[in-house]
C-alpha cells in the first residue's frame, strides 16, 4: 500500500515508518522537521511542511491509499495554557485534511487519539471503549473533537477510519533529556543522579506500554476491515509512578531522588485502559511487561 505518515520523523511515527518498510508499504512523511529517524529512508519520500500551515492537502495525498494521522501540536500537561492555538492547530487543521481525502483516492485515515485524557475521571477500571467521555484538559477535548468530525466525515461521505486510543507509549527513540515521556524522563533524571520532581503522591495510576507493541498494534490495523472504528491500545495493566521509579532503581542499580509537590488539576487518579476488543479484533496482544520494557530502553542508551 501507498501510506501518507503525518509525524513520520517523531517517537512513534519514526517507529511505524520502519515497520512498515518492513512490510513492503511504500511511505510518504510529512514532518515540520525532516531529520534521520535511524534507517534507511531512501525508500521514503519526505515532505518537509508544518501539519498547521498546510492549506492545500491534495498534493500530498496523491495515489495514497491510507492516511496515519500521529500529529498533535499539544501535549496534555500545556494544553490549557492556549486553549484556542490547541483546538484551532489541531481540530481545524484536521478539517481541512479531512476535506482533502474525501476529494483523493485515499481508502482510509486511522487516528491518534489519547486513551490517558479522552476519558477524564472513570467510573470504572479497566475502561472500556463504550465508557462516558468527559475530558478534563484542552488537549483531551480536541482528540475527541477530532473523533466525533471523523464519524461525522464516515456518515456524510463514507470515509473509512480508525481511532486508536493510545494509553501512554515508552521505549526506543523517545528521548528522556527532552521532556518526552514519564518513564525516559525518570530514567534520565535517575542515571545523572538528579531529582525526580512528582505531582501529588505518585500514586497516580496508569497503564504504560513499550513502543514495540504499540507499532505492532498500528502496523495490523493497516489492513484491519472489521466493524469497530474506536480501540483502545495499552497493556491492560495499572503502574503508580512509585512502581516506575523503583523498577528503574532495580534495573539500574541506582537510588532515585524523589520530591513531591502538588497534585495538579489536569491528572485524574487513574487510567487503565480495557484492552480485551483490541486483542479480540487484531489479533493482537502485549508482549512486553513494565519491567522487561524499562530494561530494553536502558539497554538502547
Amino acid at each position: 500500500m501507498n501510506v501518507l505518515v503525518l509525524g513520520g520523523t517523531g517517537f512513534i511515527g519514526s517507529n511505524l515508518c520502519k515497520s512498515l518498510l518492513i512490510r513492503g508499504h511504500k511511505i510518504r512523511i510529512i514532518d515540520r522537521t525532516i531529520k534521520n529517524i535511524g534507517f534507511d529512508m531512501t525508500n521514503i519520500e519526505c515532505v518537509e511542511a508544518d501539519f498547521i500551515d498546510i492549506i492545500d492537502f491534495k498534493p500530498y495525498l496523491k495515489n495514497i491509499d491510507v492516511v496515519y494521522h500521529l500529529i498533535s501540536t499539544t501535549v496534555p500537561a500545556t494544553s490549557n495554557m492556549n486553549r484556542y492555538f490547541d483546538v484551532n492547530s489541531n481540530v481545524c487543521t484536521t478539517i481541512r485534511l479531512l476535506d482533502d481525502i474525501v476529494k483523493s483516492n485515499a481508502q482510509k485515515i486511522i487516528f491518534l487519539s489519547s486513551g490517558g485524557t479522552i476519558y477524564g475521571q472513570t467510573e470504572i477500571t479497566p475502561i472500556p471503549e463504550d465508557h462516558p467521555t468527559n475530558p478534563i484538559c484542552s488537549y483531551g477535548i480536541q482528540k475527541l473533537t477530532i473523533e466525533k468530525y471523523l464519524f461525522f466525515y464516515f456518515h456524510e461521505y463514507g470515509l473509512d477510519y480508525q481511532v486508536v486510543r493510545l494509553s501512554n507509549p515508552y521505549g526506543k527513540g523517545q528521548n528522556g533529556r527532552k521532556g518526552q515521556g514519564v518513564i525516559p524522563i525518570f530514567i534520565n533524571k535517575v542515571l545523572k543522579n538528579e531529582e525526580i520532581q512528582i505531582w501529588g503522591d505518585g500514586l497516580t495510576i496508569r497503564d504504560y506500554i513499550y513502543i514495540d507493541d504499540v507499532i505492532e498494534a498500528l502496523s495490523t490495523l493497516l489492513e484491519y476491515s472489521g466493524e469497530h472504528r474506536i480501540l483502545n491500545l495499552g497493556s491492560g495493566k495499572g503502574s503508580t509512578l512509585i512502581d516506575i521509579i523503583n523498577i528503574i532503581s532495580s534495573v539500574t542499580g541506582q537510588k532515585a531522588l524523589v520530591s513531591f509537590t502538588e497534585a495538579r488539576s489536569i491528572d485524574v487518579r487513574a487510567n487503565v485502559l480495557d484492552i480485551k476488543k483490541t486483542t479480540k479484533e487484531l489479533k493482537w496482544e502485549p508482549k512486553y511487561s513494565l519491567s522487561n520494557g524499562i530494561k530494553l530502553y536502558i539497554d538502547k542508551i
